[in-house]
């Protein structure tokens, strides 16, 4: 059996250093800079270099931060169960600048009642950022967990509200 190489490189952006994995075709995690061990799991470990997805991802991430893109343009291969790839794929109909809920979340996949398992779900989100659970809140408006931690969470949300002093 022929295993797919992985190529990770490191980013410096407001929030820390973010690992970033790929493929030769498609990005597959953001790592945070204090990763929990297990969140994200890869069959192969990742060598250090870079190919054209984390050139392109690296830029449009250095464009998200600067205020300039509020969409990702990026080829992604979601590695996870049928259902958390649903989950995660619905992370990206959250506007920039807009926040929802897990419940939100679990009705727009077709399982209203599912809720923790989004929540469940959205923590081994393996392309922060990209795919935005940040933007994912509590039913009561507050801030839940988050694998980057609230700090960051809370960073990105005032960040893509416009407030120009993060």
């Amino acid at each position: 059996m022929m295993t797919t190489r992985l190529y990770r490189t490191t980013i410096r952006s407001p929030i820390g250093d973010l690992g970033l994995v790929a493929t030769s075709t498609a990005l597959i995690a953001v790592l945070w800079p204090e990763e929990r061990d297990g969140r994200v799991r890869f069959a192969v470990e990742p060598t250090d270099g870079s190919n054209e997805v984390l050139r392109r991802t690296s830029d449009q991430l250095g464009e998200y931060f600067e205020g300039d893109r509020r969409v990702f343009d990026l080829p992604l291969e979601l590695r996870g169960t049928e259902f958390q790839r649903e989950a995660w794929q619905a992370l990206a109909d959250i506007p920039y600048g807009e926040t929802s809920t897990y419940g939100k979340q679990a009705v727009a996949i077709g399982r209203p009642r599912a809720i923790r398992a989004v929540g469940s779900a959205n923590g081994r989100n393996p392309l922060s950022i990209v795919l935005p659970c940040h933007r994912i809140v509590g039913a009561n408006g507050k801030l839940t967990g988050f694998a980057g931690g609230l700090d960051t969470k809370r960073w990105l949300l005032v960040h893509e509200s416009g407030v120009v002093d993060c």
